[in-house]
């Protein structure tokens, strides 16, 4: 089947689903090209389930739960030199995910996507909430607004909710060093998927670059994309902008954003690293998204 018609296929497949479970963009529509056995198509993932999470209210029935106080260690307030500790109300994330969900969500391989209403998504691989302590919350335990200081991302007052995923990182201290990765706010969705990255990998990339997909999912595909597989908030190719820019720019962009664009919201690569590794991280990614084959999904 062409890729045309397979699109066009998909298209009308997804007006036949529920509304929670259609694909977000365009291109050939994940749940419909495993109808249809797409199975080679240039996509990472397929859904198994989909939900859009309900209101406080309803989920709290659903869960037939009582919310739980957790304090962390608040990644987007906090920095190197001082850590700022806050109490949010909500429910163990693997309680919601089991009362949510297929029991196959735990399997091997599958990945938690957390979707926020500004396009932003968060791919949690499940062998993370086996190993450490994670909450939906929804909520500040002392009654102050559900929101955030994003110092990182130059923004004020943003607003957390509907729900906020956060990690037990005063128990498990190691989890500070990662910042912010896979602490999702404004989430309204998730999405239970057997990952994969032949979006990332394609030709036989994946002998040379199978370390760098991976890290340019984890810290760049939240907000931007490669070849359509990504986030929403700020869906550049990757692909396409690495072979725009030379290493000194490319360079200049990850690691000093605001230098570039003074109103940027983009955080600075692995800002609380030392500055030869945060240099040698971005070298790694602008290799990897140069050999990339730009395809238009």
């Amino acid at each position: 089947m062409a890729m045309a018609s397979c699109a066009t296929a998909a298209r009308t497949m997804g007006r036949w689903l529920r509304p929670w479970a259609r694909p977000r963009r365009a291109g050939i529509g994940l749940i419909a090209a495993t109808w249809l056995g797409l199975a080679a198509a240039p996509f990472a993932a397929l859904p198994a389930v989909a939900d859009v999470l309900p209101p406080v209210d309803a989920l709290k029935q659903k869960l037939a739960l009582e919310p739980q106080t957790v304090e962390v260690i608040e990644p987007h307030l906090s920095t190197p030199d001082r850590r700022t500790r806050l109490r949010y109300v909500g429910w163990p994330a693997a309680v919601v995910l089991d009362r949510l969900f297929a029991p196959g969500w735990k399997d091997a391989g599958m990945v938690i996507e957390f979707r926020a209403l500004d396009g932003y998504v968060s791919r949690v691989p499940v062998e993370r909430f086996a190993r450490y302590s994670a909450y939906l919350v929804f909520a500040r335990a002392d009654g102050a607004p559900f929101e955030v200081e994003n110092v990182a991302q130059n923004e004020k007052h943003v607003a957390l909710g509907p729900y906020y995923l956060v990690w037990d990182n005063v128990r498990d201290a190691e989890l500070v060093k990662d910042g912010a990765s896979f602490w999702p706010y404004q989430v309204n969705e998730m999405r239970a998927v057997a990952a994969s990255l032949r979006a990332l990998l394609p030709g036989d990339l994946g002998s040379r670059f199978a370390a760098e997909a991976q890290l340019t999912e984890k810290l760049c595909l939240s907000c931007h994309q490669v070849n359509g597989f990504g986030g929403e908030k700020f869906p550049t190719n990757l692909a396409q902008r690495a072979k725009d820019l030379s290493w000194a720019d490319f360079r200049k962009q990850v690691l000093t954003p605001r230098a570039v664009n003074a109103q940027s919201t983009m955080p600075p690569l692995l800002a609380n690293d030392p500055a030869a590794t945060r240099d040698a991280m971005a070298r790694r990614l602008y290799d990897y998204l140069r050999a990339v084959p730009v395809i238009q999904p």
